[in-house]
This record gives C-alpha cells, structure tokens and sequence, in this order.
C-alpha cells in the first residue's frame, strides 16, 4: 500500500514508518519539523541524538535497501500544499501523527495553549477537508489518546472502545442509541483530541471518510527492531518535564542516580504500551478498515495499567534509587481507578509487550549509553495547571 505518515520524524511516527516501510509498504513521511524546533525553544534535546532527516532516510535505504520518500509540509498551515501532496501521491492510507502530543507542554503558558489549538485541530481539520477536496479514498488512521476520557470519574466501570450504549427516556417510553463515550479531557491537548473524534464522527457522516482512531495509552521504551539497526536511525528519548512520559523518564532518573519524581500520591493510574507494540497496532489498523459510511472504528491501544507509585516502586527496587514525592502540577484527582476494554487489538492477533525486568533494563541499557548529554535542570516538571 501507499502510506503517508503525517508527523513521521516523531517519538511514534518515525519508528512507524521504519516498521511499514520493512513490511513492504510505499512510505512518504510528511512533517515540518516542528518538534526539533520545540526542542529549540525549550532548550532540551534528546536524550538519543536524533540524526537530520535526510541522513535517516540515506540510512534506511542503505540497511534495509527500502526508500522512504519526504515531503516537507506543514499540514496545519499550508493546506493546498497539503492537498496536492495527497493529490501527488493517491495513498491507500494516511497515518495522522502531526500533532503537539504534550499535556504539559500544552498547559505550560498562554502561547503553548494556542499553539496546541491552531496546530492540532487545524491540521485533522485540514486532512478531512482536503480528502473530501481531492476525491482520493484514503483510509485515515489517527492516533488519539486515552486521556480523551480523563481520570478518576468512571470508577471502576471499563472504558469501552469509543462507544456507549446508553438509554434515553421518552414520553413513549425509553430508547436505545450508541453515542461516543463521554469526554473529559484534563488538558488542552486532551481537549483537541476530543474535538478530534468529533470532526471524524462528523466527515464519517457527511462525506463518507473511512476513519480508525486509536485512543492510545502512554508510551514507554524507545527502539524497535527497525530502529536498532544503525545509531543514525534511533528513536527519540525525551526525558525532560514537558516531553518525558513517566516510565522512561523513571529508567533514565535511575540510571543517573536521581530520585524518581513521583508527584502527589503517585496514585495516579495510566494506561500503557510499548513503542513495539504501537508500531504493531498501527499495522493491524491499516489491515482492517472501516467500510465506507461506517462510523469511526474506534480502539483502546494499550495493554497494561498500573499506578505511577507501582511503577516507581519497581523501579526502585530494581536500581536502589530513592523515591522522591514532589507536589503535583496537575489538576487531578488524587487517586483514581482505570479499567479499559481493549479486546479488538487482542482479537486481532496482538501478542502484547508487557512490562519485564529485561525491558527495563533495555532501556536502561539506552541510557546509559547516552546518560552524559543529560542536563539535570530540565527533568523537574514546570508545567502548572493552575496558577
């Protein structure tokens, strides 16, 4: 298939592409590069040293003898570029990675706020619009979140996959409708994501757009079998307050001796996957499209939960770093339950990764190797959510 994989030089489209492309697939990476520039303005680079573009793209092609094409494009703002991009390339499928994936970074200040708005609900607005423009029937599969649902207010009750059946009562008696679960994002970028499934659920009705939407747990670990191969083609490692996800940004503090920064209780509890097995999921949605005029197939891409104070424990029993409770940035409740149904991954042939003492040490292994370009001022989390 033709694939083009929109914010492919990322933390999860890069490995995607790399995955797609050694399947067989016809991989074009659209991106502007815009997380290399926030890198920029928030003074922190990789933990991994991420290698130009076309140095990547060089390196593929010579360990794997597969092209990957780049088109420089940024889809939130230069939408007829964007759309003759599509025009030019007719794909079978499009991969929308292209947008600001923080809740920290989003909620750090007014500007990372609108930044988040423009850049996120433009650019899915701009690739609906410009499918219905160009006719191409392209198979859009996005890559959402879990936190579309927000925590600590469903209980114990499992998060279904995107839809609720619910019952309405009438003067003629009660009625049965399926709608979309129920959002309460708790940031703003949770909130455009919200949005998202709305714009899908509305171009899947009014124009026939095939969409998948993957609400997805966070990620943690950094390489897949594509991504080990050569040192110019690793993946990115953020390890900073903003960027960091919780487990990796655990394996690296105790790799360097820091103490593990648990905020609050650490009751916090989060749904999560490894990077090899996004990279996989991704590959099972593009196999089993909606039909056309089918609403948005919706899947819960994770395959484990725990809370953060578990994670921090392991870890800690694991390398002898303390645990360092610090107050939490965020506006949240202090503990909460999480149950997600997530069979329709399982049902369609997912072996999942699961956490293991020999992935914990992989990563750690990563960072060992890298732990002398840590800047120590960028691991707190500075971000509030209130002031």
């Amino acid at each position: 298939m033709k694939i083009l994989v929109l914010g492919g030089d990322g933390f999860c489209g890069w490995p995607t592409s790399l995955h797609l492309s050694s399947a067989g697939h016809d991989v074009v990476i659209v991106d502007n590069l815009s997380r290399r520039q926030i890198d920029v303005l928030l003074e922190v680079e990789s933990l991994t040293p991420i290698a130009p573009m076309s140095t990547r793209l060089a390196t593929w092609k010579k360990v794997s003898g597969k092209t990957i094409k780049f088109e420089l494009v940024d889809i939130a703002q230069q939408y007829q570029l964007l759309l003759a991009t599509i025009k030019k390339h007719k794909p079978d499928v499009i991969i929308h990675f292209a947008e600001q994936r923080s809740a920290p970074y989003s909620m750090k200040s007014s500007y990372t706020k609108r930044y988040t708005v423009d850049n996120n609900v433009n650019a899915t607005n701009n690739v609906l619009c410009a499918l219905v423009e160009s006719g191409v029937d392209a198979h859009l599969v996005h890559l959402g979140t879990m936190g579309v649902y927000g925590y600590g207010w469903t209980g114990s009750a499992p998060i279904p996959e995107g839809y609720l059946e619910v019952g309405i009562n009438t003067p003629e008696g009660e009625i049965s409708r399926e709608i979309l679960h129920p959002a309460n994002p708790g940031s703003i970028y949770h909130m455009t994501k919200t949005l998202d499934q709305l714009m899908f659920a509305f171009y899947a009705k009014n124009d026939s757009i095939r969409v998948t939407d993957l609400h997805q747990g966070i990620v943690w670990g950094t390489q897949t079998p594509q991504t080990i191969l050569d040192e110019k083609l690793i993946n990115r490692f953020d390890y900073d307050g903003d960027y960091g996800t919780v487990l990796n940004r655990f394996l690296m503090q105790a790799a360097i001796g820091y103490p593990l920064t648990v905020h609050g209780t650490g009751g916090q509890t989060r749904a999560f996957i490894h990077i090899r097995d996004s990279v996989r999921c991704i590959e099972l949605a593009i196999k089993n499209p909606p039909k056309k005029g089918e609403k948005p197939t919706i899947f819960n891409q994770v395959t484990e939960v725990f809370r953060v104070r578990d994670l921090a424990k392991l870890v800690s029993e694991l390398t002898g770093v303390k645990i360092n409770n610090l107050p939490n940035p965020r506006n949240e409740a202090v503990e909460n339950e999480l149950k997600v149904d997530n069979h329709k991954f399982l049902a369609l042939g997912l072996k999942p990764t699961t956490l293991s003492q020999g992935l914990l040490e992989e990563v750690q292994d990563v960072v060992r190797k890298y732990m002398g370009t840590v800047d120590e001022s960028k691991i707190p989390a500075t971000s509030l959510w209130r002031k």
